[in-house]
């Protein structure tokens, strides 16, 4: 399960507000791919469609789709959101991660 902080549930309903979603309905879309300096890297986006094979979840009043590949590697992640002046966005917090590039946007299992 990836779970949702309050902080970060506000910004996804605004950004899928403000992208045409419907918060209610929608979902936020989160993956892993191979790339980033650490070996690999999370996504996130919004879609309104979900797979044969995805995973549904919904934590603090965010819906959530992993694909079947990706939950393996964010089982027990926190979604968070860090705003203000040195804020970088959406962070994961990944229990599964041993090692994490400087930026946080990849990691390592």
């Amino acid at each position: 399960m990836v779970q949702v902080s309050e902080t970060a549930k506000q910004k996804v309903i605004s950004l899928l507000t403000e992208g045409g979603f419907n918060a209610e309905k929608d979902y936020v879309r989160v993956g892993v791919k191979s790339g980033g300096c650490s070996g690999l890297s999370y996504e996130l986006d919004f879609d309104n469609k979900m797979g044969e094979t995805d995973k549904v979840f919904e934590d603090n009043g965010v819906r959530i789709i992993v694909d079947k590949k990706s939950f393996l590697y964010l089982v027990g992640t926190v979604l968070e959101y860090s705003g203000g002046l040195n804020g970088k966005g959406f962070v994961f917090n990944n229990p599964n991660a041993q090692r994490t590039c400087g930026c946080g946007e990849s990691f390592s299992l």
